[in-house]
């Protein structure tokens, strides 16, 4: 068996952002709401086009700073300070005040860039988590919808089971889009 692949290109996502999961969570706030309430139906619910839909069918910089300040034969932000902090750290390279421009903004761009990877990291790690969290949850609320449909099953009215039903297939769409980007289909 081969392990799962998880989707990390944004292009191929179905859910690209922690934004995009929110219609998720709309779904599952809308099963415990239906499922504390055993009157609810599509008609009462806080979706009712997109239930009514599913059921239709039937199935989201500071060292360079202080390098100049610190660096040049004039100690300050003075003129003087500067032309010769900038003539200093160019020398360590073989060049001029010029190359020493380059040689102060050099720590900026690194560390800028590897701080702009570290949070881009962190929210596609968060993103991720968030997906596997709304993953779990979903199954498990459409096991509850499942056990409910058996529960109720004789003594609900027709619209009710609709509703359960349109739950249930709205819930399975969400839970198959999850299953791409986490890699599991």
């Amino acid at each position: 068996m081969q392990c799962p692949t998880y989707i990390s290109r944004k292009k191929d996502m179905l859910f690209q952002n922690l934004n995009a999961l929110k219609t998720v969570e709309h779904v599952i706030a809308e099963v415990d709401e239906g499922l504390g309430n055993q009157s609810r139906t599509i008609r009462e619910s806080s979706m009712p086009e997109v239930l009514a839909t599913a059921l239709g069918f039937g199935s989201g910089s500071a060292i360079s700073f202080a390098a100049l300040y610190l660096s040049g034969s004039v100690v300050g932000f003075s003129a003087a300070g500067v032309a010769s902090g900038l003539s200093a750290a160019g020398a360590l390279v073989g060049g001029s005040a010029t190359t020493g421009i380059f040689v102060l903004a050099a720590p900026i761009a690194i560390l800028g860039f590897l701080g702009l990877r570290f949070a881009l990291k962190r929210r596609a790690d968060r993103l991720k988590h968030a997906k596997i969290f709304c993953y779990k949850r979903a199954l498990a609320h459409l096991a509850s919808i499942k056990n409910a449909m058996q529960i109720e099953g004789a003594t609900a009215s027709t619209e009710r089971i609709e509703y359960l039903k349109a739950l249930s297939i709205t819930l399975q769409a969400a839970i198959k889009d999850l299953k791409h980007d986490l890699g599991l289909i």
